[in-house]
């Protein structure tokens, strides 16, 4: 039987609503993907997501400052002293309870690894003994971090983060 004009018009216009559909789609997720291309972290902070450093020249009692992801990190070569103060603290005394075990990078607590920014408004403190309890002090609003990076007086809400930190081996770090 011989295709009439009216079945042949059904075709024609549903080829026409297919091809219109997918080309709207197409034209949509070219105008979108950009503004979802644009969300995702740029090089520069990408190429930052992991560090090394080595920590053979931090002599025990000292710390240096490494910048990671435009953030400053405290790597703390500690003493014996400063290593029991952090240990004999009560958790009771502490707003943020944490064990100095569970900041410190290796089991002997030597090294302390921290982001250099204070939990309050994010200013960057004060190292080498400051404070009232001889550790890290945030001159701009007052607060005060034990031996250990823990919040003991001031307004700041918790302790001094500890990012993600691995030891490579015995004079090189991973940060990240």
């Amino acid at each position: 039987m011989a295709e009439t004009e009216t079945e042949h018009d059904d075709g024609r216009r549903d080829f026409l609503f297919v091809a219109t559909a997918a080309t709207g789609a197409v034209i949509g997720g070219a105008a979108v993907w950009p503004l979802v291309d644009q969300m995702n972290p740029s090089a520069d902070v990408l190429a930052l997501a992991k560090i090394r450093t080595s920590i053979a020249d931090v002599a025990e009692g000292s710390q240096v400052r490494v910048l990671w992801q435009g953030k400053p990190v405290f790597i703390r070569h500690r003493t014996p002293e400063e290593i029991s103060e952090a240990r004999d603290v009560p958790m009771a005394d502490l707003k943020d309870p944490q064990t100095d075990e569970d900041r410190a990078l290796d089991p002997e607590g030597k090294y302390l690894v921290m982001l250099g920014v204070c939990t309050h408004l994010g200013c960057v403190p004060l190292g080498d003994g400051a404070g009232d309890y001889n550790g890290w002090f945030c001159p701009c609003h007052g607060s005060h971090y034990d031996t250990s990076g823990r919040i003991r007086k001031g307004p700041a809400p918790r302790n001094l983060d500890v990012p993600a930190v691995a030891m490579i081996d015995d004079t090189t770090i991973e940060i990240g």
